[in-house]
């Protein structure tokens, strides 16, 4: 249950056999059904999750009830609401899994305690922050400076096995652009071929 998981935190920090016990008793495995919500606005988030298996999206509802999908996330990633994890907030978004999924989740009072015993985690956290910061960055810039057909072709190159999992109407909605517009988008595409 837990390889994956160390694949992961190997990667950016060493732990000894006893800190991983301690990290892995601070972990709850759970399985959600498809269309189950982690997370709703008004809520506070109090997880942080690893995904074994399943795929997730998050994202927010405007006044109207139009959707905004601000991630999907796939296996060995990490979900959560950090403002509202970190700053024991209420969320303005909502988490939502869209297949059966299986997740390991650390609660806040468990990763405070894991930060206290192996302060080493901070540097993992820290990196997930980190690279997860960067990857908003990357997303606005494109936002703002690429056509929809440079951010699908972009979207399609990096996450390929994304494509293939999430409906294309969903798609539209993170790429910012609606769902018959992303259609004339692939058909333009395809004619290009």
């Amino acid at each position: 249950m837990f390889e994956q998981i160390d694949k992961f935190v190997d990667q950016c920090i060493t732990l000894t056999t006893k800190e991983r016990e301690l990290f892995h008793s601070l972990l709850k495995f759970k399985r959600f059904r498809k269309r189950s919500y982690l997370l709703q606005e008004g809520e506070v988030c109090d997880f942080e999750a690893f995904i074994v298996k399943g795929c997730i999206r998050t994202y927010y509802l405007s006044d109207d009830g139009t959707e905004t999908i601000l991630s999907f996330a796939i296996e060995n990633w990490w979900v959560s609401d950090l403002y509202s994890f970190t700053e024991r907030k209420v969320s303005n978004m909502f988490i939502e899994t869209l297949e059966d999924s299986e997740l390991l989740i650390i609660d806040y009072k468990s990763k405070t305690e894991l930060y206290e015993q192996i302060p080493k985690f901070e540097t993992l956290f820290r990196l997930l922050v980190q690279r997860n910061l960067f990857a908003l960055q990357r997303r606005f810039h494109s936002l703002v400076s690429q056509t929809a057909e440079q951010r699908y072709l972009a979207f399609m190159e990096k996450y390929p096995q994304i494509v293939q999992r999430v409906p294309q109407n969903q798609i539209a909605r993170y790429l910012g652009v609606s769902p018959e517009f992303l259609s004339k988008v692939r058909s333009t595409i395809q004619k290009k071929k």
